[in-house]
């Protein structure tokens, strides 16, 4: 708007139609910073809408000040200033809308710069598209904002549309003009003769200046970037114009991100299937879990977010599954915590996006995690569990939890980081990498943790230090450690592998080319088999699709991508477990709370096989 302004500065008239204004103070702001000279600004909506605006505005001394009431100018005129007119009226009926405007007296000649946010959407199509082209034809000078939805049939846009339809605003364009393109298309085929639009990622990544993202980021601790993120891939800002002197494009294609040539090329597709047993356990339900085997066939989830007794709230609870005659069952678990002051202190196991490695069959170390984003950090905790834990189908699990030793908390006091088993000369360890602090938004340092003892171990690490990250994936190949995208301190996603690879004297940095290039994501899940890397899910910036199951064969660099065919499955924030002698991948939890679309849980685990994929890869 105000590069509209800029732009026609030197003309003596040019005025803004904002259509289905709403309660958007637009006006007072610009008038406030002084850049509506020579600038009429009209509003349009519901007439009940109108009248309600035009009492706040009178109920407003400041506001009354700022537009000066000269009273109304026909019947569907709520509120009139010198440069103000707020008109109530039915934007589906065109000729009525015509004849108001036209009333108030918006003039066809001068330079016309319409807005609609979120607002065509809401009408059938025959009546949007009407009006765009209606003021195409009829304003020789013109530029039309848009800002709606698109991308209503991945699993994050089946969300968004449920929103929409529970609040009885269904979003109509939607089913005509699914995506960008097709928005492109519908302008310059309704008369305008320039028109460029990018979604939120773009737009915030190469239009917000880079100070401004700074302080917004800096406002109060966030961490749900997968919501923000998909959010963002799901609305877009238009720009048409047409007879404009100098020719008007504010989202020139020079400015966006730059794209993958077309949509990802998915080499096939994965059989999947939800597990009907496990639907509606209790507990499965969550994000930003942890689920690890401790057992052949026997695994165990803890932490997250998620729903329990019909509330959501934080994880307190372990869950226990194991695969009995060829299906998955819930087994119930007993908690045993020895040390009663922890009762005052049960945030100790309610922690998201913390890490579980399983150093026995009857040990394994809780490491990081959270509560909230302004957590300083959860610390170690060890997880004991009895022998007679098996793979036959238990009957139940006691799940016992001992708090360690400040001393040995210098690399867990973070989250949405890794952390991996490895071997340095015939010894075990633990390699921390990454993730995120109350103090850092991303860290790139690692710690090597000898098992035994967890006491610290300086080991020499030669090669290019890979770019900070969290969210990311890590496994352990070779007796060293495999890490693959995640988010970078631009909060990016990252298209990079590395292999921490172990040497003489210590380990080395190594870069992993894949061909194609990875498609850079975060928020994924890995595991290797037989030398091949499998990324499971997570968020990408290309819109045209949604990630599945990628395949990089470590040997060659050949990079496959390939669909799942279960939707609406939200693979992000989620676990996997995979079962390599039946190649099976067991997906559990998954989803996130989005601050406009609430919170989206999977209902229950899902099995998928991959057989297929890793024989023809």
């Amino acid at each position: 708007v105000q590069d509209f302004l800029l732009k026609t500065q030197r003309l003596s008239r040019r005025q803004i139609l904002s259509l289905g204004a709403g309660f958007d103070s637009l006006y007072f702001r610009l008038k406030d910073m002084g850049l509506l000279h020579h600038t009429v600004v009209y509003e349009v909506d519901f007439p009940n809408v109108a009248c309600q605006k035009a009492a706040l505005i009178k109920g407003m001394k400041e506001l009354s000040a700022l537009v000066g009431d000269t009273g109304g100018e026909g019947k569907a005129v709520t509120f009139s200033g010198e440069d103000y007119k707020l008109l109530g009226v039915d934007l589906s009926d065109l000729s009525e809308l015509e004849r108001t405007l036209e009333e108030a007296g918006l003039n066809n000649e001068i330079p016309t710069l319409f807005i609609a946010e979120v607002v065509l959407t809401y009408m059938e199509n025959t009546r949007s598209d009407a009006l765009i082209q209606w003021a195409a034809e009829h304003f020789p000078r013109a530029c039309f904002l848009v800002y709606e939805q698109v991308h209503p049939e991945d699993p994050f846009g089946r969300v968004m549309q449920q929103h929409f339809r529970q609040l009885n605003t269904a979003l109509h364009s939607l089913a005509q003009y699914a995506d960008c393109e097709a928005q492109q298309r519908r302008f310059l085929g309704k008369g305008w003769t320039e028109c460029s639009i990018m979604d939120m990622n773009e737009f915030f990544t190469c239009c917000i200046p880079a100070d401004e993202q700074q302080r917004m980021q800096t406002l109060e601790p966030f961490d749900e970037y997968e919501e923000w993120h998909l959010k963002c891939s799901h609305y877009f800002v238009l720009a048409a114009s047409k007879g404009m002197e100098p020719s008007w494009t504010p989202l020139l294609p020079s400015m966006t991100v730059p794209r993958h040539a077309g949509p990802v090329g998915m080499a096939g597709s994965v059989p999947a299937a939800v597990c009907a047993r496990l639907s509606g356990i209790p507990g499965l339900r969550r994000y930003g879990h942890r689920s690890v085997l401790i057992k052949p066939n026997v695994v165990l989830t803890t932490g997250g977010f998620g729903e329990e007794r019909g509330q959501h709230c934080r994880m307190r609870n372990f869950h226990v599954l194991s695969k009995h005659a060829g299906y998955w069952e819930a087994v119930s678990v007993t908690q045993n915590i020895p040390d009663k002051r922890w009762g005052e202190f049960p945030f100790q196991w309610e922690r998201l996006y913390h890490t579980v490695s399983c150093l026995s069959d009857t040990l394994a170390l809780v490491v990081g995690g959270r509560t909230s984003p302004s957590s300083t950090g959860l610390g170690m905790l060890w997880l004991k569990f009895p022998k007679t834990c098996n793979a036959s189908g238990p009957d139940d699990v006691a799940v016992e939890l001992v708090s360690l030793q400040p001393a040995a908390e210098a690399a867990a006091l973070r989250w949405r980081h890794s952390t991996t088993e490895m071997t340095f000369k015939g010894e075990q360890y633990l390699f921390v990498y990454g993730g995120r602090s109350a103090v850092e938004p991303v860290l790139g340092d690692w710690y090597f943790l000898h098992t035994p003892e967890l006491s610290y171990t300086a080991i020499a690490v030669d090669g290019p230090v890979p770019e900070s990250r969290h969210s990311h994936s890590a496994c352990s190949w070779e007796g060293g450690v495999l890490i693959a995208g995640g988010l970078g301190a631009a909060e990016l996603p990252l298209g990079s592998v590395f292999l921490l690879r172990e040497l003489e004297h210590g380990f080395q940095w190594q870069t992993i080319e894949t061909h194609p290039p990875l498609v850079p994501r975060y928020s994924h899940t890995a595991h290797v088999h037989e030398g091949k890397l499998l990324l499971v899910g997570g968020v990408w910036f290309h819109a045209s699709s949604v990630p599945g199951v990628t395949v990089i064969d470590l040997m060659t660099g050949l990079c496959l991508d390939y669909v799942i065919n279960v939707w609406p499955l939200m693979l992000h924030n989620h676990s996997s477990v995979f079962l390599p002698d039946e190649k099976e991948l067991l997906v559990i939890g998954g989803g996130g709370n989005c601050f406009s679309f609430g919170t989206h849980l999977n209902p229950e685990p899902v099995s998928l096989s991959l057989s297929s994929i890793l024989i023809s890869h």
